[in-house]
């Protein structure tokens, strides 16, 4: 697709200017991010310079892939190619991006779908990139971010982001969010729902509403206790309500949504009778199948939370991938606050898990380069060292299997679901058994590295094992190919170390892999 035809792009002509880069003091990076939405995907590609992004492109598509789920839970081939045709009109633009600043994330769709592992394999192989499915209040987390870059006020805000599968709520002051939520509603699974045979009806609204208001009733509470001075719109459904208004003249503000106006609105989406007849001046004909059902939750939000009026934000989900990914693998990066999190709500023996970590780091250090491994590896290897030890909290029996529980299923502020599950596997795999069966669940793209960093893990567990007040030297290591050799100083008798290394060897010659002792 010719860069210069895309009426959905924006191609300012001083993007690359090295000269402005200088007086800026510093070079931009080029980051990029797709969100696949389950209404829409959206592609942003920016410069990120001085904290602030400047747009390079911008493209969104209809896709609906929520639609596009059948009885069954499955996403149909038709919705997949939908899918995978849009993410090839993307791919262009993602020539020049690097690897490390470019980031796919999937939300409520594939999520939901049973075989979205299926659209991830084609998707991935296509776009030759990763692709990341991110938890709800981590997809609430990155819209906050990306709304809070876009508002110039300070001061405590409501952001409010309807998508198409879920809908987002999220209460923060500048770039901190204190309250993150995401409930199952969105404009498309409720169209669904609703609104199957297209019928438009006041009966068919109202039920709709008020199964919104069931979902918010769980956070509608807690919400209004810790209150908020802004309600603030971001996404399309709310963006799409704003220009309708002011197209009809029912906002005295630009942007601004108020709740006579959604009535009004409501009434006259009301008068179409049926979503094919929905034509609304200020209104996109892509949108308008599944108008409604948006129209239908943000009534409900302005009930349940009695919101008067809420202004639209332009940032969103994709803003906020592109400056979460500019802070990250820095001081500033989410993941480490979340560590340190669990490390504390666990009451983590910091000692031991500094010294493991220590000892991992040195064992990637050696074996590094021979094992093929990168600085992302390293990092998965020392944070699953420091919180290898959560599961204690729960039972001593076991305690691998608890902490592996808790890594996959929390909900872990930076971490996508894949992340998530490397983290979880690792802390799973560091002692007894190895787990085959989890190590075969990975992506087959992750398997080898991610052995490769278990048994680095558990070697670094068991040099540990009498948990010292600081961190061991270390035998000799060397390896050929896969082939793991240690070499302990001669003794003639047995030793915690050469015992614990005898059954570390048995366990690892059960799941197909060698270790050598010397």
């Amino acid at each position: 697709m010719p860069k210069d035809t895309s009426p959905a792009m924006t191609s300012p002509s001083n993007a690359n200017d090295p000269a402005d880069a200088a007086a800026n003091g510093s070079d931009p990076r080029r980051l990029a991010a797709i969100d696949m939405g389950s209404n829409s995907f959206h592609l942003l590609v920016a410069n990120y310079q001085n904290e602030r992004l400047q747009v390079v492109a911008r493209l969104g598509e209809k896709v609906q892939l929520a639609a596009g789920l059948d009885d069954d839970g499955n996403l149909t081939e038709d919705a997949m190619q939908r899918a995978l045709d849009c993410l090839g009109r993307f791919a262009p633009f993602l020539n020049d991006i690097e690897g490390q600043y470019l980031r796919i994330v999937g939300t409520n769709a594939l999520r939901d779908a049973d075989n979205s592992q299926t659209f991830i394999d084609r998707a991935e192989a296509q776009l030759g990139h990763a692709i990341e499915i991110i938890a709800g209040r981590e997809e609430a987390r990155l819209i906050y971010l990306g709304a809070a870059h876009a508002l110039a006020e300070s001061g405590r805000r409501l952001i409010v982001d309807i998508g198409g599968g879920s809908t987002e709520f999220i209460i923060g002051e500048d770039f901190e969010p204190k309250a993150l939520e995401s409930l199952r509603m969105g404009c498309v699974t409720f169209s669904k729902r609703f609104f199957a045979d297209g019928e438009l009806t006041e009966k068919r609204m109202r039920k709709a509403e008020l199964a919104a208001l069931s979902e918010l009733a769980n956070i509608q509470r807690p919400y209004q206790k810790l209150g908020w001075e802004d309600p603030v719109g971001s996404s399309g459904t709310i963006k799409a309500a704003a220009n309708v208004l002011q197209s009809y003249g029912d906002t005295t503000q630009e942007g601004m949504i108020t709740r006579a106006g959604l009535k009004k609105l409501r009434e006259r989406l009301i008068k179409c009778k049926h979503l094919d007849k929905v034509a609304l001046e200020g209104l996109k004909s892509d949108r308008a199948r599944v108008f409604p059902a948006g129209i239908a939750i943000l009534s409900a939000v302005f009930e349940a939370f009695d919101i008067e009026q809420m202004r639209f934000a332009d940032g969103a989900l994709r803003e906020g991938v592109l400056y979460d990914m500019a802070g990250r693998n820095s001081a500033e990066d989410s993941r480490l606050k979340t560590l340190t999190f669990l490390k504390r709500c666990y009451d983590v023996d910091t000692r031991q898990a500094d010294n493991v970590a220590d000892t991992a780091e040195r064992l990637f250090s050696r074996l590094r380069e021979d094992w093929q491994l990168n600085d992302d590896h390293r990092r998965y290897l020392c944070w699953a060292s420091e919180v290898h030890e959560i599961g204690l909290a729960i039972s001593h029996s076991q305690f691998h299997r608890h902490g592996a529980y808790l890594l996959e299923h929390s909900d872990l502020s930076g971490f996508s679901r894949p992340e998530q599950r490397l983290l979880a596997f690792l802390v799973r795999a560091h002692r007894r058994k190895f787990p085959v069966k989890e190590w075969q669940a990975l992506p087959a793209s992750q398997q080898a590295s991610a052995a490769k960093l278990a048994r680095l893990l558990r070697l670094a567990v068991l040099f540990n094992h009498s948990r010292p007040e600081t961190p061991p030297e270390l035998p000799r290591l060397t390896c050929k190919k896969d082939t793991l050799h240690i070499h302990l100083d001669a003794s003639d008798e047995p030793t915690l170390l050469s015992t614990d290394l005898e059954q570390e060897q048995a366990f690892l010659k059960a799941a197909g892999f060698s270790l050598q002792i010397s």
